[in-house]
Formats: structure tokens, C-alpha cells, sequence
């Protein structure tokens, strides 16, 4: 069965990494981190310090949505844009060659910028339910909660590659990031797919709320699912092909998928909050020379290529766009 684990598999896991130790002892924090991605290109981080209140706000927001009739939800799906903002409904997006589509439905909120910004080229406006009191505050507080704590987790990614720590603030800091608010429905016995098929990550890191539900699994270097299962309170990190290019494979952009559930919770639906970070739209990925030696010769030499190009390279192979 494509959704059940290997005998092999079932004994391991990812160690979480606190984050007190990041204020108590930056260096190891990040040689901890530095250890986990290496290995797995994820990283289970505890004790993340994230604002229980704004959390639930924007978790409830999410539930009150998805509970909408689907007329209702329809009116914020905007066909041709790859999902950058508001509602991809129901069975649009795939893995990258997939067969069958994802038995998911989502929400995309993004950076907010001034008017006349250079960037606004790049990053189209929010959508917001008129539908739901506190919507936009509830998600915009998340987006941002979310930007911030992945900046610092970047410093230490950068202390553990052992580059300037604030390596990464001024490639980041106006990213085209995004908040993805999902929602998988309960899965009938006979459905065609899986919650989300194996795919790799675009973007830099990925932050992961929600995963305590199972399904969530990874593709070790064996070959071997891996079930990721976080302890509560706790954040899922990955690695994202864009990272991945940058350090020329130091750092792994690992397969993941999110298998649909054991039949006892079948008829119960599924809801994660991951952040997408971006590189700024104009920011060139080109292997670090930091990284690239004899034994890991540049893969990408002669083959630099602009953030926002690289994003709608992949948005067309994941049929968004």
C-alpha cells in the first residue's frame, strides 16, 4: 500500500531541538539544527514560542472558512494566478508528475506591501472573506509570527553553514513568502489518491504547524518513510529545493508526502498551517563557493537563476499555474 510504513521505517524519528536553547546556547542550537538537516533535510524544533492565542485565531479563522459552502468559498479562487492568494479549492493541485491530484483544499496569504513598491510586481494583493469577523487581522498576525520566527531559525542555518549570521536577512527579508492555511476533508475508503502526493518544497524553509496528526512522513536517504510525529507545541522544518540549490546539496531538499489516514480516522479532517519562506522575488541562486569542493563539485555551475523564476518554473510542474 502506498500509504502505509515499512517495518524499518516505524522505529525512527527526528529529535527535537528546543528552542530555549537558542537564547541559552545559539552555537549548539544551531550545530543541532545544523545536524538534523544534514541528515534528514528536517528538523523537529520544541518549545517554538509561538503565540498560543494567535495561533487558535488564525486556526478557528481556517476551520470557519473551509466550512463555507463551496459556492461561497468558490468567489475567492482566482483561476490562472498559481494560488498565490485566497482559496485553491478542492482537488487542483498534484505532486510534480503525480497521476492523481491532492485531496486537499488551501488559503494563501502573502506579503503585504506599499503602493508603488518595486516588488508588487511580483507579489499580487491579499484576499480576504468578507464572511469571516477578524479574518485578515487573525491570518496577517499568523503571516507574520510565522516570517519572524523563520528569520531566526535562517540564523541559525547560517551559523551552522558557517556563514555571517545575518547571511540571510537582507535576501529574506522582503520575501515572497506565504502562509498556506490547509484543509484536508475526511477521505473516503475508496479515494484515488493521497492528502498530498511526494513532492519537495520550492521555496527556502518550510514551517510546519499541525503536524501531530499523523501522515505526515519523509523520505530518508535509504529509501525508507520516516513518520514525522512532533511533539505537541512543536514546529516541523524543511528544506526547500531553493536552499537545496543554494548549498549545492549540503543542505537536502528531502521527498515528504502526507498519507491519508488509518480507517479508525478516515472520517476525521486534517488541518496544518505551513509557511513558505521565500528568497526575495530578484534575489540570483548560485551555489555558495562555501560549498562547493572536490568531493561536491558545483551542480549547478553556469546556471543561476532569479528566485521569482525558479517559482514559476515550479508553480507550472505542480499545475497551478
Amino acid at each position: 500500500m502506498a500509504d502505509s510504513l515499512t517495518p524499518a521505517a516505524a522505529g525512527r524519528s527526528i529529535e527535537p531541538v528546543s528552542m530555549t536553547l537558542y537564547e541559552a546556547d545559539f552555537q549548539a542550537f544551531a550545530d543541532q539544527l545544523g545536524v538534523s538537516f544534514k541528515r534528514y533535510g528536517f528538523a523537529v524544533i520544541a518549545d517554538h514560542g509561538l503565540d498560543r492565542t494567535v495561533i487558535e485565531a488564525a486556526l478557528d479563522d481556517a476551520r470557519a472558512f473551509f466550512a463555507l459552502p463551496e459556492a461561497v468559498k468558490r468567489k475567492y479562487h482566482q483561476p490562472g494566478t498559481g494560488g498565490a492568494r485566497g482559496l485553491t479549492p478542492f482537488g487542483v493541485e498534484a505532486a510534480k508528475g503525480a497521476a492523481t491530484v491532492d485531496l486537499k483544499e488551501f488559503w494563501h496569504v502573502g506579503r503585504e506591501l506599499p503602493q508603488g513598491h518595486p516588488y508588487r510586481k511580483y507579489m499580487r494583493d491579499n484576499v480576504w472573506p468578507t464572511e469571516i469577523a477578524g479574518f485578515r487581522e487573525h491570518l496577517y498576525g499568523m503571516f507574520t509570527a510565522m516570517d519572524d520566527l523563520g528569520r531566526k531559525i535562517l540564523r541559525a542555518i547560517a551559523r551552522s553553514l558557517e556563514l555571517g549570521d545575518d547571511f540571510f536577512e537582507d535576501k529574506v527579508q522582503l520575501g515572497n513568502s506565504i502562509l498556506r492555511m490547509l484543509h484536508y476533508p475526511p477521505v473516503p475508503a475508496d479515494a484515488p489518491g493521497v492528502r498530498a502526493g511526494a513532492h519537495e518544497d520550492i521555496n527556502v524553509i518550510t514551517l510546519l504547524l499541525g503536524a501531530e496528526e499523523a501522515g505526515l512522513q519523509l523520505k530518508d536517504a535509504d529509501g525508507e518513510w520516516l513518520d514525522i510525529a512532533p511533539p505537541p507545541d512543536a514546529l516541523v522544518v524543511n528544506i526547500g529545493d531553493m536552499l537545496q540549490r543554494l548549498t549545492n546539496h549540503v543542505l537536502p531538499s528531502t521527498t515528504h508526502r502526507v498519507v491519508n489516514p488509518a480507517p479508525e480516522r478516515r472520517g476525521f479532517a486534517r488541518y496544518s498551517t505551513p509557511f513558505f519562506l521565500h528568497f526575495n522575488p530578484d534575489f540570483v541562486i548560485e551555489s555558495l563557493p562555501s560549498t562547493v569542493t572536490p568531493e561536491n563539485p558545483d551542480r549547478y555551475a553556469g546556471r543561476a537563476i532569479m528566485a521569482e523564476d525558479f517559482l514559476t518554473e515550479r508553480l507550472r510542474e505542480i499545475r497551478l499555474i
